[in-house]
């Protein structure tokens, strides 16, 4: 489906609630973030590390004029396949009140445009296991599970990976 309303832009300070709201809006985010307001300050100061580097993009969606969509994409500079560069898409989000209009797809695809732009010899991106829609949604995309991943957490909070 192609979106004719949606633009892709660079995450601004205004869109920061609606963005930590979006990451929230599902079984795991509502065990790791907190949309409270005022936001706790580290996400303000998140959001300023990343919109500081320029290895980082902190993108979002915007369908009909409404925030629709949410990715953090790192651009990661590699000795491995000989000095190439690679992208990390994290943090994917789309609003629960759009899913279904193929907007995260969009998204993805705008994502590997960009490290396409950049050189990039590979795009890599994490999903949790739990979510096999997630999973059979990024295969749909060309994606392979072709490595195991690991996480160490550092933090004892209370929130799940």
């Amino acid at each position: 489906m192609k979106n004719e309303n949606l633009i892709f832009r660079p995450a601004a300070r205004a869109d920061l609630e609606g963005i930590v709201g979006m990451l929230a809006d599902d079984s795991l985010g509502r065990t790791r973030e907190n949309p409270d307001l005022p936001l706790e300050r580290s996400y303000e100061e998140a959001f300023r590390a990343i919109d500081e580097d320029p290895n980082n993009e902190l993108i979002v969606a915007e369908a009909d004029g409404k925030l629709a969509g949410v990715l953090q994409l790192t651009f990661l500079p590699s000795i491995t396949y000989r000095g190439s560069w690679r992208a990390m898409i994290e943090g994917v989000r789309t609003s629960s009140a759009m899913r279904g209009r193929g907007i995260g797809r969009e998204m993805i695809r705008h994502a590997i445009g960009l490290a396409e732009e950049k050189g990039c010899r590979l795009v890599q991106l994490t999903t949790d296991k739990s979510r096999p829609d997630a999973i059979r949604f990024y295969e749909s995309l060309g994606f392979r599970p072709t490595h195991e991943g690991m996480k160490l957490r550092l933090d004892k909070g209370d929130g799940k990976e």
